[in-house]
């Protein structure tokens, strides 16, 4: 074909006579490729003697003249030429190997083979004269300047035809089109498909064909689509080429402009519905140029924001269909166009096994419309992806947003994605302004997402959806405006994609943006979004994120609506104690054989009563919904469980559940979850995650029930005025157990306090930690309970904590441990210097490590900074423990006492008895101030008489418990002395002897006191009771091991006596002088016992101290500072700190 098509070139100008002259406009088109064409070629154009023959003229100069158009067409030859020489020689020995089928001989292997020798014989030609190829370029620009129209009709075509075969050969042939010239092939074919100044269908046709191949190759189709004025270009195609019924004469095998524009059309959608699923999951690579210019980037926004696009060049002359109707408002004129020349396409060569897949007439249906504009956003979405000099050129020309607009509220699919995309490109750009019309993005953007999750199309919904949270964030407007208008949007998106998590992350955190600052949730929204909230925070798919968002948006909705908002908090509570109930149950189960069956015991009673409490957490819930908020708000919430059962089961005429009602749940709620994961690190780890903290510091910060209770008073008398019934009694009413209530969430505050998570959450902040150190100072009149203040003393001091577990370490206090006076100075700043056992001191102060020295001063109230400077003259010499024994408190055991021998009894214990009820609590009181130079502590431990009252632990699992508290309180760092009753002798003997054991030595070695109340050494007759009346009494564990002549009783009692022995603690012992009763009966009939007599008392060694009329629940409580019960007890104190003063010198 080659061959032919130069002979008819020379026919025309009737020049028989070939010129030779070196092949230069044949190397500079294929300089860009890297395929070496041939050594005997190259030495001939590097050839000396061929210098002095003149370059070709350069391509950009012959543009303007009136036979440019032809001069590129012999620039095409020649780049044809050279993609033929380049196949066909680089191949030669495969072109050898594949021999013709003899039956085709005279068909199109005849042609290629005569097309190849003609080849063949002009290179051979121009290697030997080395004449310059612009002399060829010279004689065919002369020759096809005087041709006719039909000639260079027919001439354009047959390039654009062989360009169209060559590139659908492979991949080796479309990179050396592509670079063939410095892409100059590449532009004429833009050129043609566009139309641009004239041209004809047929030329198009077979140029749209070849483009087809090159972008359909993800290979070359980068550096297509970045030539300059590709994608104008592409768009005038789309909008010139409409399609056109076939003449019914035209034939079937000429070039057809329906069928190139078909492949093309293909080729283009094909890239740009390539990408718009692959947000977030792969970074987008942009296919267009980092620097495109300005008429580019306009062209692509007047497409987008018009539907159409201005022609730069007029028409040549009019034609029956030139004008055009694109978008009912706006005419376009096609560009001039010439007649299809009809002839007949000639196979350059079979196309390979690796050709692009083009499957035309996919997009034929569509108006050309629907193809520019998807195309033009696909281009705007790659040039924002490029750089952000393209992304200031886009909001420089679109500077009202209009186009984007469009884009965003467009009906196709891919023009949305795309939109939306570059939506968040331009507002990720921080160096871009901010402008009004963001906020209209914002709306557009947000129907989107609710468009898309109606179809669950998720690859949109998050590319509009994270375009949308960043118009919230850099348009105040756009957040004002979804909060009237649009929040119901999102609340429905989120129900619809419940399954998909990256979607509900990215609305948790919209919501979370929308409700900070002064904008809040509306009251009946808070109510609709609640059961969304809690499902983000306890969903197993949801992520941290999400679980954060939603926590802090439920606290912001408990703060902002008070007391309504109390069944959401009591159905978050609800829904964490039903979690960790099937956590533990599962546990439970899923274990071996246990090896401690009280501690089993225990752990099923828990569970028992965490589900009686969860039943009426869910049955508060329910009943304080309908009867004080209506169903209709929190319906949502109530069909979830565990409140669906209660609320189905519901009877209409249900007593309606008062103030005092939903707080006794949320207390039983509170104490049983404090007890389940008082000791299990992962119950602790769970809880945090779910939003336990908010939940506390609600408890004790505010005061939900008193105004639950304040509002249900006022609507009682309002409804007593208007029925004109008499007032009922103030002194029934019920008040809510606020107190009760803020006690055990400060002491669940305790437990956690430990947990780097909460430590960050309490020290990040301030309200709260002024809080604390409020309460432990007395300053709040809600927290003047010791156990409450002792609580947040204890938090305060283990959130200040900033050990690192190995070479700094600071006590950790936990809810067993209770800090007596925890106002006192000693306790508002950490200790400095300690030592390690009473004869072992530490010579250099100086040197000693603080763990607290980190603390940020910001957290520490005025007066304890004020500390600093004397802080190491109060620190106190040691620590004085007290320890409770049977049916005993922390508290109640040593209040001081009216009567020493009418103490009251009863088997049934009263739990959570409110401390300093009976009366003074000496130690506090009195010891605190008589001996200000110890840390006095008081222990609490479960204890029963019998197993009717409840399981608890033995006496070795009571005191190993214990002792891991101390060591983890720094309790026995310095010198300890315990004051103990009854059985607390007994676990502090087991407790020391366990340390000595264990090699603890620190505690037993800083132990140098024992102060024992009525202690029974050597058993006690209350022991021997149960087992002379059967089983009736069913002792429990640790009255068991209380029998008289236990052996285990005997060793601990030999153990302490060898300790005292060595000089190395002070005993001080107290006897019982009354009976106790133990049973009460009608008419002051009661079943008194002396517990301990005094040859149990007594262990043999130390200092005894008979108290007169007194009774074993009274030995411990003196009733003025006099009583030998005190008195001997502050004698021993003094004793022992002049001991340590004078070892220190």
């Amino acid at each position: 074909m080659l061959s032919r098509t130069f002979i008819i070139a020379t026919t025309v100008k009737s020049h028989r006579r070939r010129r030779h002259a070196p092949n230069l406009s044949l190397t500079r088109l294929l300089s860009p490729t890297k395929r070496p064409i041939s050594t005997g070629f190259n030495k001939i154009l590097n050839n000396p003697q061929n210098a002095g023959h003149p370059p070709p003229p350069p391509l950009h100069r012959l543009r303007p003249n009136p036979f440019s158009r032809l001069a590129f067409t012999a620039t095409f030859i020649s780049a044809a030429t050279a993609a033929a020489y380049v196949v066909f020689f680089d191949n030669h020995d495969e072109f050898n190997a594949q021999k013709p089928d003899k039956n085709r001989m005279h068909g199109d292997s005849f042609t290629m083979e005569r097309s190849n020798e003609s080849l063949r014989r002009i290179l051979d030609t121009m290697r030997h004269t080395g004449v310059a190829v612009s002399v060829l370029w010279k004689s065919l620009s002369s020759v096809l300047s005087s041709a006719n129209h039909e000639v260079r009709s027919g001439f354009e075509v047959r390039v654009a035809a062989l360009l169209a075969d060559i590139v659908a050969a492979d991949d080796s042939r479309r990179s050396a089109i592509v670079g063939a010239g410095g892409g100059l092939v590449v532009d004429w074919l833009l050129d043609s498909v566009a139309l641009n100044g004239g041209g004809d269908y047929g030329t198009q046709a077979e140029s749209a064909r070849a483009l087809a191949y090159l972008i359909a190759d993800s290979n070359v189709s980068e550096a297509v689509l970045r030539r300059p004025q590709a994608v104008p270009n592409l768009l005038r195609f789309i909008f010139s080429a409409h399609p056109r019924h076939k003449d019914q004469q035209q034939e079937l095998d000429f070039a057809d402009p329906l069928k190139g524009r078909s492949m093309l059309v293909a080729a283009i959608m094909d890239i740009v519905t390539s990408h718009d699923d692959k947000v977030d999951k792969v970074k987008l690579k942009p296919m267009l140029s980092r620097k495109a210019a300005m008429r580019d980037i306009e062209a692509a926004l007047q497409v987008v924001e018009e539907g159409g696009m201005h022609w730069n060049e007029p028409p040549s002359r009019n034609q029956d269909d030139g004008n055009v109707r694109l978008n009912g408002s706006m005419e376009l004129e096609k560009p001039h166009v010439k007649s299809v020349t009809r002839i007949k396409r000639m196979l350059f060569n079979k196309k390979g096994d690796n050709s692009p897949i083009v499957i035309p007439g996919l997009w034929d249906d569509l108006h050309c419309q629907h193809v520019a504009v998807p195309f033009a956003a696909w281009a705007l979405a790659n040039w924002a992806t490029a750089s952000d000099v393209n992304r200031s050129r886009i909001q420089e020309l679109d500077h009202d947003g209009r186009a984007i607009m469009t884009a965003l509220v467009a009906p196709e699919r891919s023009v949305k994605w795309h939109g939306s995309l570059v939506a968040r490109l331009l507002l990720e750009d921080r160096n871009l302004p901010s402008d009004e019309f963001v906020s209209d993005w914002g709306s557009c953007l947000l129907s989107t997402v609710s468009q898309a999750s109606k179809s669950e199309d998720v690859p949109l919904t998050r590319v509009a959806l994270s375009a949308f949270l960043l118009s919230l964030e850099r348009c105040p407007g756009a957040q004002e405006a979804v909060m009237e208008k649009s929040l119901y949007l999102m609340r429905e998106t989120a129900i619809r994609m419940k399954k998909h998590e990256s979607v509900q992350e990215a609305l948790a955190k919209g919501l979370e943006s929308l409700c900070t600052g002064n904008m809040h949730l509306t009251f009946d929204e808070s109510q609709k979004w609640s059961s969304i909230l809690l499902h983000w925070v306890f969903s197993n798919t949801s992520s941290d994120a999400t679980r954060s968002s939603a926590i802090k948006i439920l606290s912001r909705v408990l703060e902002d609506y008070v007391p309504s908002s109390i069944p959401i908090s009591q159905g978050w509570l609800a829904i964490l104690l039903n979690d960790i109930l099937k956590h533990r149950m599962q546990s439970l189960k899923g274990s071996a054989q246990p090896k401690d069956k009280v501690k089993t015991q225990i752990d099923q009673a828990n569970v028992v009563s965490g589900t009686h409490a969860a039943k009426a957490l869910a049955s508060a819930v329910v009943n304080l919904t309908v009867n004080w908020l209506g169903t209709e708000s929190l319906e949502d919430l109530l069909r979830i469980e565990p409140f669906f059962t209660p609320f189905k089961n519901m009877k209409k005429n249900v007593p309606k559940m008062n103030a005092v009602d939903s707080a006794l749940a949320t207390l039983k709620g509170i104490k049983t979850m404090s007890e389940i994961c008082s000791d299990d690190t992962f119950c602790q780890t769970r809880i945090i995650d779910y939003g336990v903290v908010p939940l506390l510091r609600r408890m004790l910060l505010k005061d939900d029930y008193e105004k639950l209770a304040a509002v249900e008073a006022y609507k009682a008398s309002t409804d007593i005025k208007s029925s004109d019934q008499p007032a009922s009694d103030s002194s029934r009413v019920r008040v809510p157990p606020a107190a009760h209530i803020r006690r055990h969430a400060a002491r669940f505050l305790t437990i956690l306090s430990v947990h780097p998570k909460v430590k960050q959450l309490i020290l990040n902040d301030k309200v709260w930690c002024d809080w604390l150190e409020d309460c432990a100072n007395g300053k709040i009149p809600r927290c003047n309970d010791p156990k409450t203040r002792s609580y947040a003393r204890a938090t305060l001091l283990n959130i200040l904590c900033n050990d690192d577990g190995k070479k700094n370490r600071c006590p950790h206090f936990t809810e067993m441990i209770y800090l007596i006076k925890p106002d006192l100075p000693h306790w508002k700043y950490p200790v400095e210097g300690r030592w390690k056992s009473s004869a072992d001191m530490p010579s250099d102060k100086e040197n000693q490590t603080n763990p607290f020295s980190e603390v940020h001063e910001g957290y520490l109230d005025e007066d304890t900074r004020m500390l600093d400077d004397t802080y190491s003259h109060s620190d106190p010499s040691f620590d004085v423990v007290f320890v409770h024994g049977l049916r005993g408190g922390p508290f109640k055991s040593w209040r001081l006492s009216e009567c020493k021998s009418s103490s009251k009894s009863g088997l049934v214990e009263k739990i959570d008895e409110e401390a300093g009820k009976h009366g003074t609590f000496w130690p506090a009181e009195w010891l605190s101030a008589d001996f200000p130079h110890a840390r006095l502590f008081t222990l609490k431990y479960k204890t029963n008489l019998t197993q009717w009252s409840g399981s608890s632990l033995p006496l070795q699992e009571v005191s190993s418990m214990l002792l891991d508290k101390l060591i983890t309180a720094g309790i026995g760092d310095r010198p300890v002395v315990f004051v103990t009753h009854s059985m607390g002798g007994l676990v502090v003997k087991q407790m020391l002897d366990q340390a000595r054991t264990e090699h603890r030595d620190s505690i037993v070695d800083n132990t140098i006191g024992v102060v024992f109340y009525s202690c029974p050494h050597f058993g006690s007759k209350l022991a021997d009771l149960p087992w002379r009346m059967g089983f009736v009494l069913r002792p429990a564990p640790t009255v068991r091991e209380l029998r008289s002549g236990s052996p285990r009783l005997l060793k601990l009692n030999d153990f302490i006596r060898r300790m005292h022995k060595k000089g190395a603690l002070d005993v001080l012992s107290f006897c019982e002088t009354k009976v106790t009763p133990i049973v009460e009966g009608y008419g002051g009939w009661a079943f008194r016992l002396e517990i301990v007599p005094i040859e149990s008392s007594y262990p043999g060694y130390g200092k005894l101290v008979v108290l007169e009329s007194t009774d074993h629940v009274n030995s411990c409580k003196p009733i003025t500072k006099s009583d030998p019960s005190y008195n001997e007890t502050l004698q021993l104190l003094h004793k022992l700190r002049a001991s340590i003063q004078e070892k220190s010198y």
